[in-house]
């Protein structure tokens, strides 16, 4: 028979290697938990470092944009006026008087918009080239508008005959502006950024009403796009993923 000393003995000889595995597994989860935290506090940084890069760049590209606007809207604010042209927050220059700019149904430059464009285009490119500005523009678009009308056409017949007359239009503007001679310095840096885009009555502008302005609707536009919104766009992609 055995003595209680030795079921005492057995009881603790089966005890220890138990004890141990517990140990080893309370390790072991312990290890997991702090490699679990390092790495939520690891994606944590990253969320911040990411959500303050993309506010520093919105702001960047807030800040860009507003100080640009004011530079143009102070340089022509004696101007606008006289040539019947605005300027939106969002960086588009618009001349808003058809009759001065071409004869209808005609791309022509008329004289008194190359006298306009003599004085509006070197005074424009030395702001956008100016060291504060040239290493944030990516592209000047030269954009052409029309009214969706077009005398004895169907309204799909008369968006392609105003499609080729705004193309045209725009081609021919930037065909001047290219060949003033305070330009030539700078055709380097314009002719890879430079575009013309004739949109037809895409963008067609409409009155209070909800009726097509048909004048207004006939425009000519610049129209400046920076690389800030495209690394904005690139934060904001990296954001959702």
């Amino acid at each position: 028979m055995l003595s209680r000393k030795t079921y005492i003995k057995r009881d603790e000889d089966h005890w220890i290697p138990l004890s141990d595995l517990m140990t080893g597994l309370m390790m072991i989860f312990m290890l997991v938990a702090i490699l679990f935290m390092i790495q939520v506090k690891r994606n944590e940084a990253k969320a911040v470092e990411t959500k303050n890069k993309a506010a520093s760049l919105a702001s960047t590209y807030t800040d860009l944009r507003a100080q640009l606007y004011s530079d143009l809207a102070n340089e022509f604010k004696n101007d606008f006026e006289i040539w019947h042209a605005s300027i939106n927050p969002d960086l588009t220059v618009r001349f808003e008087e058809p009759s001065v700019q071409f004869d209808t149904g005609q791309w022509t430059v008329k004289p008194e918009f190359a006298s306009i464009l003599d004085s509006f285009f070197p005074r424009y490119v030395g702001i956008l080239s100016s060291s504060k500005y040239k290493d944030a523009i990516e592209e000047v678009r030269i954009e052409g508008h029309t009214s969706s009308i077009w005398r004895g056409k169907t309204p799909e017949e008369a968006y392609y005959e105003n499609m080729k007359l705004s193309q045209e239009r725009t081609r021919s503007v930037l065909r001047y502006v290219f060949s003033l001679p305070e330009l030539r310095g700078q055709l380097g840096w314009l002719l890879p950024l430079t575009t013309a885009n004739g949109l037809s009555s895409a963008k067609r502008l409409v009155l209070e009403n909800g009726a097509e302005d048909i004048v207004g609707s006939q425009r000519v536009e610049f129209r400046v796009r920076t690389n800030a919104e495209r690394r904005l766009a690139d934060i904001l992609k990296a954001l959702s993923e």
